[in-house]
Parts: C-alpha cells; sequence; structure tokens
C-alpha cells in the first residue's frame, strides 16, 4: 500500500482544522458537536479522530495556531530598529489581530481556549506555554526599552513585561465582547499612558491617531 505523504497529512489535518474553526466561531465551543466537524470537514469520523481525539484538541490547536502568527509578528515588531514605542508596537499587532477577529478569525477562539484552560489541565499546558513565550517577548522589549532610555536604569523588565502583557489581550476581549472598542482611540491611550521616542513624531500621532509607519484604520 503506498505511503501516504507528509503534504497529503498535513492538508487533511488543515481541512479539519478549518472546518472546526468554522463551527467554533458559528455555534460556540460547547454548542458545537464532533458530528459538526465531521459533516463540516465532509470526512469520517476514524478520519477526523485519526488527527484530533476530542473538540478540546481541536480548539487548542487553532488557538496554538493563531498564537503563532501573532508571536511571529510580535518577533518582527520588537526586533525592528528603530524601536517602536509601545503605541507603534500596539498599533502594529492590532492590525494583525483585526486581520483574524472576523466572523470566521481564529482570534474569535482565543478566549474560548483561555477559558477551557481553566477548567482542563491537559488543555491548559500548550495555553500557558502560548502566554509565557508572550510575555518573554515583553521581556526582551523591555529590556530594549532600558537600553533607549526609556526606563531607568535599575528597571525590573520582569515587572515592567508583566504589565505589558495585558495590552493585547485586553484589547482583544474589548474588541470581541463590548464591541464598541474604538482602535484609534486605545493607542492614543497606550501613547499617553508610555510616552516615549521623538516628540514631533508623538504630536503627529496624536492628532492623526495613525502610528509611522502603519495605515490609519
Amino acid at each position: 500500500m503506498p505511503r501516504v505523504s507528509d503534504e497529503h497529512l498535513e492538508r487533511r489535518r488543515r481541512q479539519i482544522l478549518d472546518a472546526a474553526r468554522i463551527c467554533f466561531v458559528r455555534k460556540g465551543f460547547h454548542q458545537t458537536s464532533m458530528q459538526d466537524v465531521f459533516t463540516e470537514s465532509g470526512l469520517s469520523a476514524g478520519a477526523v479522530y485519526r488527527y484530533f481525539k476530542s473538540k478540546d484538541e481541536l480548539v487548542i490547536a487553532l488557538a496554538s495556531t493563531a498564537a503563532g502568527d501573532i508571536r511571529a509578528q510580535m518577533t518582527a515588531v520588537i526586533q525592528s530598529d528603530p524601536l517602536p514605542t509601545p503605541a507603534e508596537l500596539i498599533a502594529r499587532m492590532t492590525d494583525c489581530i483585526e486581520t483574524q477577529s472576523g466572523p470566521e478569525g481564529r482570534i474569535r477562539l482565543a478566549p474560548q481556549a483561555w477559558s477551557l484552560a481553566l477548567i482542563d489541565d491537559e488543555a491548559a499546558a500548550p495555553v500557558r506555554r502560548t502566554m509565557a513565550s508572550i510575555r518573554e517577548m515583553w521581556r526582551e522589549y523591555a529590556e530594549r526599552m532600558r537600553t533607549a532610555g526609556w526606563l531607568p536604569p535599575d528597571a525590573d523588565v520582569e515587572a515592567v513585561a508583566a504589565a505589558l502583557f495585558g495590552l493585547l489581550p485586553g484589547y482583544v476581549l474589548q474588541h470581541l465582547l463590548l464591541g464598541d472598542l474604538v482602535r484609534d482611540q486605545y493607542l492614543r491611550g497606550v501613547d499617553t499612558l508610555f510616552p516615549y521616542g521623538d516628540p514631533e513624531t508623538r504630536r503627529t500621532w496624536s492628532t492623526t491617531g495613525s502610528a509611522p509607519g502603519t495605515d490609519q484604520a
């Protein structure tokens, strides 16, 4: 019997995840059944269970994929030169978030994964790893802020990272749940709290609401 290629296996895995994403966004995690996923994917139960044993595995895989995209984008922004201000960093990241938060966007699954992690130890492990890795990126950013003179020489970068960490989940939750969040207003708030960078650039930012190098939302 011919061996199934890795490419075929990955395509099939992606087919299942795409179907699960549509189901979870449409009906919510708890209201979606595995039968819904079978139907949406057009695959048999056996074919789906070969890759994922439960809904928990599906939602964690989807959230991890979205988090991987966010981590890659965040790494590129944090390591860019010149060092972006916190408002500029958040502007670029919220661009990325908004492209994935539409009616069938993967970011919409993040709160479902977080809530699942509170009650399921197995599901919690990958969520904790993802959050820890993102907080580590904020620590790297805080170190660059200290080097740039934006923070005192003796600043506790671990504490700064822990505080900055909440900016992106806070945006996600307000954007998805409250529905009245104005992105530019949020960015102006971040800029007011963290008034770093060139004063002339900041005056332009506060007037236009758009970070240098980004399109206005």
